[in-house]
């Protein structure tokens, strides 16, 4: 039964797969045609069906949709208030063009905490092309450390939807996640951006010019670097704040309000209304045009947020089917880390879909009904290996691939020396880095 359960669940996973990269469905679709396929094969009552489905739709989606929403709307104020480029210049100034690779990387990290990959690549790249046109340099020497920051926090580091997705599937700490993706994304993001640039900069000299795509447009009157750096730091700070309260020696009511505005939606919500404030009304935008802002940043959020439901109903069939215990069972033989696992089954889903979001949630899913059964499994690891996993070996079926491409002004066989090249190197960096830090704690 064990092995038959396992081919079903195999089989949907292939569902999803071609549905998305064959098909051409939607995400949403594929996941959700393979949670019905998993139930039906699985033997599951037909009218537990889509109670369980919906079960995990909402357990997900109640915990991800405010912070899906805010982080969008203050990625979205970055952007258009020009606090992100400021940041960046910031950066630029300081540490000179001789040193621009760590200056670029500092700028795509930073940035990227608050705001989706593919909004910091369109705040930064048009920067990053602008300094190429200055200083005559490679263009990749430039861009790739820019990626490279952006990347590895949208992979791994909470609030972004992916890491938060699997934090509520495993169940981990938030505030503990953070602080082991921050210190895990570090060392990948270096290997991966300035010290990969560096040598690949001498062997790629890529064939195109760049041409400046249109971003939005910068405004007249820019905010401070030390207000934009405040505004993009605030919801971590906020969040880290939650974290160490309980070790304060402060009164209990105050540990619980500093636990409170640590939650990762009150400190998004937070961190908005400073930059309604700071980024919108002090620089002169009007209340109307904030609102339009607003409004404008969260259609494209409703696909995500699709998808991450799927993922969430299909994790959900998992467990009801009893295929989330066979799985278990069938791991505790083998002997496999589910640390291990996790980074397998989300770095292929990612080769096959594309998507890092389908990856890490779809992973998250079939990982967790495994660990429910195991102690001693460090969750807040888990859940980054799962988001290391979800970044290798990017290609033609990722959005990212072609943005990257088309801004840098690459050939196809050039975005694959370096982008997916890059990707790869975040992805089993950070995995390492995870396993050794397993070892002591």
């Amino acid at each position: 039964m064990n092995i038959y359960l396992l081919i079903v669940t195999l089989l949907a996973i292939v569902i999803v797969i071609l549905g998305v990269a064959w098909w051409k469905w939607h995400a949403f679709i594929s996941l959700t045609v393979a949670s019905l396929f998993l139930a039906l094969m699985a033997g599951l009552s037909m009218d537990k069906i889509v109670g369980a489905y919906e079960t995990g739709v909402g357990a997900v989606l109640g915990h991800l949709v405010g912070i899906l929403a805010l982080g969008t709307i203050l990625g979205k104020m970055m952007s258009d208030s020009g606090a992100g480029t400021q940041v960046a210049n910031f950066f630029i100034r300081v540490f000179g063009e001789k040193r621009l690779p760590w200056a670029m990387l500092l700028s795509g990290f930073i940035i990227g905490i608050p705001v989706f990959f593919d909004v910091g690549i369109v705040m930064l790249l048009p920067l990053v092309i602008s300094i190429h046109k200055s200083t005559k340099q490679n263009i990749l020497l430039i861009g790739l450390p820019v990626i490279a920051g952006l990347s590895i926090v949208h992979g791994l580091v909470p609030p972004h939807p992916g890491a938060m997705t699997a934090i509520g599937i495993f169940k981990a700490d938030i505030g503990k996640v953070l602080i082991y993706a921050l210190i895990i994304a570090i060392p990948a993001a270096i290997i991966a951006g300035p010290l990969f640039a560096k040598w690949i900069n001498k062997r790629v000299i890529p064939a195109n010019e760049p041409e400046l795509l249109d971003s939005s447009t910068e405004p007249e009157k820019l905010p401070g670097a030390g207000i934009s750096f405040f505004i993009i730091l605030l919801p971590v700070l906020l969040m880290v704040l939650s974290v160490i309260a309980p070790y304060l020696p402060i009164p209990s009511g105050f540990m619980k309000f500093l636990i409170f505005i640590g939650n990762s939606v009150i400190a998004l919500l937070i961190s908005c209304f400073a930059a309604f404030y700071f980024l919108g009304i002090r620089q002169g935008m009007s209340k109307n045009y904030i609102s339009k802002l607003s409004h404008d940043c969260l259609l494209p959020v409703g696909s995500i947020i699709l998808i991450i439901g799927a993922g969430g109903g299909f994790k959900q069939i998992l467990i009801a089917s009893g295929v989330g215990t066979s799985i278990a069972q069938m791991a505790e033989n083998i002997s496999l880390s589910p640390i291990v696992l996790a980074f397998m089954v989300a770095g292929l889903i990612r080769v096959a879909t594309g998507s890092a979001t389908v990856a890490l949630t779809t992973a998250a899913g079939i990982v967790s009904p495994i660990v429910e059964h195991m102690s001693g499994v460090n969750l807040e690891l888990l859940v980054i290996a799962t988001g290391a996993g979800s970044l290798m070996l990017s290609h033609v079926n990722d959005a990212g691939f072609w943005m990257v491409k088309e801004y840098l002004g690459l050939t196809v066989k050039e975005t694959f020396k370096t982008w997916t090249v890059l990707e790869t190197l975040l992805s089993f960096i950070a995995f390492g880095t995870v396993l050794i830090i397993d070892i002591f704690v």
